[in-house]
C-alpha cells in the first residue's frame, strides 16, 4: 500500500466534508488491493436523511487509488422516493462538499471558485436544475458566472438585517450563504426584532426570505420594511417639527418679559 496515497485520500475526504470517520476503513480496503471499492456514509439533516456512497478506483498504471465521486440519495421526511445525484471529485479545491451537496439538492445555490480547462480561476454560483438532465442520469448543474451580475451583499443590504451592522457577523453571514445554507438572521422593522431565514437566489439576483417557521415571504417584504422605516422617520421628523425651535422659545420668553414690564 502506498502510504502517501493513503494520506492524500484522507485529506481529500476531510476537506470534502466526510471528516476522519473512514480513515481505518479506507486503509483496510486499500490493503486488500482491490481494483475498486465503495464506502458508505449515512447522515441526518433535520428531518431529512441522506446516504452517500463514495467511489474509489485503482490506477491501471500504478498502486495509486483515486477518490472519483460520491453518489447521494436524499430522502425527505414526507417522501418515499429519494432524490439522487452524483458529485464528481477533482484534484483541486473546487470540489462540492457533502453539506454543499445537501444544500444543492434542497434547491439552494452554492458559490464556488472554479477552473476552466486552461486552469483559469473564475467564480460562479451553482444550482441544480431539476427539470433537465445532463445526460449521465444526473440533474443539470446550472452556472451563474461572476459576470452574470449577482451581488449577494447588495441583496442583503436591501433588508433591515441586524447582523449586517457588525463586520464579523456580516462576514459569517456572507460565507454561510455562499455555502448554500438557509441562514437564520434578525430583521429589525420599526424597531421590532424578529427571527427570519434567508438564502441566496443568484438566478433572480435577489434574496429569498422566510419567516420563523421557514415559510417563504413575498418579495414585497423589503418594500414593506422600507415603508415602515420611512414612516417611522417621518413621524419622528413631524414630532420635531411640532416642537418650537430654540429661537422661537427664546423669542416667546422675551415677549413675555416685555409684556410684564409694560
Amino acid at each position: 500500500m502506498n502510504q502517501k496515497n493513503l494520506e492524500f485520500l484522507k485529506e481529500q475526504l476531510k476537506y470534502t466534508g466526510f471528516g476522519e470517520t473512514f480513515d481505518q476503513d479506507l486503509k483496510e480496503k486499500m490493503l486488500k488491493g482491490e481494483t475498486e471499492f465503495k464506502i458508505m456514509k449515512e447522515g441526518v439533516y433535520g428531518t431529512d436523511s441522506m446516504t452517500a456512497v463514495l467511489n474509489f478506483k485503482k490506477s491501471d498504471q500504478s498502486d495509486l487509488y483515486f477518490f472519483n465521486s460520491y453518489h447521494v440519495n436524499l430522502k425527505k421526511e414526507d417522501s418515499k422516493q429519494g432524490l439522487e445525484q452524483t458529485f464528481y471529485i477533482n484534484n483541486n479545491s473546487s470540489n462540492i462538499t457533502l453539506k454543499e451537496a445537501y444544500n444543492l439538492m434542497e434547491g439552494r445555490s452554492v458559490n464556488k471558485d472554479l477552473k476552466t480547462k486552461e486552469g483559469e480561476v473564475y467564480n460562479a454560483w451553482l444550482k441544480l436544475n431539476f427539470k433537465q438532465s445532463d445526460g449521465n442520469s444526473n440533474f443539470k448543474l446550472d452556472h451563474y458566472h461572476q459576470n452574470y451580475g449577482y451581488d449577494l451583499e447588495a441583496s442583503l443590504e436591501k433588508h433591515s438585517i441586524k447582523e449586517l451592522n457588525t463586520p464579523k457577523y456580516k462576514e459569517d453571514l456572507l460565507n454561510s450563504l455562499k455555502k448554500g445554507n438557509l441562514q437564520s438572521v434578525t430583521f429589525v422593522v420599526a424597531g421590532v426584532e424578529s427571527k427570519m431565514y434567508v438564502e441566496a437566489n443568484p438566478q433572480f439576483k435577489t434574496l429569498n426570505v422566510y419567516d420563523g417557521d421557514k415559510q417563504r415571504i413575498n418579495h414585497r417584504e423589503s418594500k414593506e420594511e422600507k415603508k415602515a422605516e420611512s414612516k417611522q422617520k417621518d413621524n419622528s421628523q413631524n414630532n420635531k417639527d411640532d416642537e418650537p425651535s430654540q429661537k422661537e422659545k427664546n423669542s416667546n420668553s422675551r415677549s413675555k418679559k416685555a409684556g410684564r414690564s409694560v
